[in-house]
């Protein structure tokens, strides 16, 4: 199959040296040929299926249960702000 890895790269913004081209080209290369040989595997007879371990859903079922009151969670807070907990900022603006 061919490809224009100039324009993947650029898609992917990915700069690429000369030596990179190569070597990308060629695991490109295997991986459509792997794919090739995977597209000729006869599926006919096999149904679809989304997961392949036979596991069930392990979670229970979420469901809105009584909590504390806002005032009792805030109780122990130093400090709050219209009925927040208030904290120091953590993100720096760049």
């Amino acid at each position: 199959m061919k490809f224009n890895l100039q324009y993947i790269a650029k898609l992917a913004n990915l700069p690429l040296k000369k030596d990179e081209e190569e070597k990308l080209s060629d695991q490109l290369n295997s991986t459509l040929d792997y794919i090739k040989m995977l597209s000729e595997v006869d599926t006919q007879d096999i149904s679809p299926t989304s997961q392949v371990t036979d596991q069930t859903n392990v979670l229970r079922e979420d469901k809105a249960l009584p909590s504390f009151s806002q005032e009792d969670a805030l109780a122990n807070s130093k400090h709050t702000y219209n009925g927040f907990f208030k904290v120091k900022a953590i993100l720096k603006n760049e």
